[in-house]
């Protein structure tokens, strides 16, 4: 069964700081790229970051450049996201996502729909 499970959000103060982990299960992981996406209240879908298991390569939305940083345990099948300096506008559930092949260049690896599989979320909240 395939499975991504993200974990580590939780409410945090403006200009804190959360890592966000999904771990993955029920597929060749080296096979996939990885991605971050979140969804805020009444908001549309948005990348924040993608790395691409085969070379390692990583892209960020510029909304979050500079702040995140995605990286991953080959060991433990899991990606992380570590996020600083966090401010209110990053508030939004954050999905991880599997799509098969390489990282794709931007912006179609911001593209949800190229990807195969996909975590229930985590909530981030952060107050002012």
């Amino acid at each position: 069964e395939v499975q991504l499970v993200e974990s580590g959000g939780g409410l945090v103060q403006a200009g804190g700081s959360l890592r966000l982990s999904c771990a993955a299960a029920g597929f060749t992981f080296d096979d996939y790229a990885i991605g971050w996406f979140r969804q805020g209240p009444g908001e549309e879908r948005e990348g924040v970051s993608c790395i691409g298991r085969s070379d390692g390569s990583t892209f960020y939305a510029d909304s979050v450049m500079g702040r995140c940083t995605i990286s991953t345990d080959n060991a433990k099948n899991t990606v992380y996201l570590q996020m600083n300096s966090l401010k209110p506008e990053d508030t939004a559930v954050y999905y991880c996502a599997a799509e098969k092949g390489p990282i794709l260049p931007p912006p179609l690896w911001e593209e949800g729909e190229r990807y195969d599989y996909w975590g229930q979320g985590t909530q981030v909240t952060v107050s002012s």
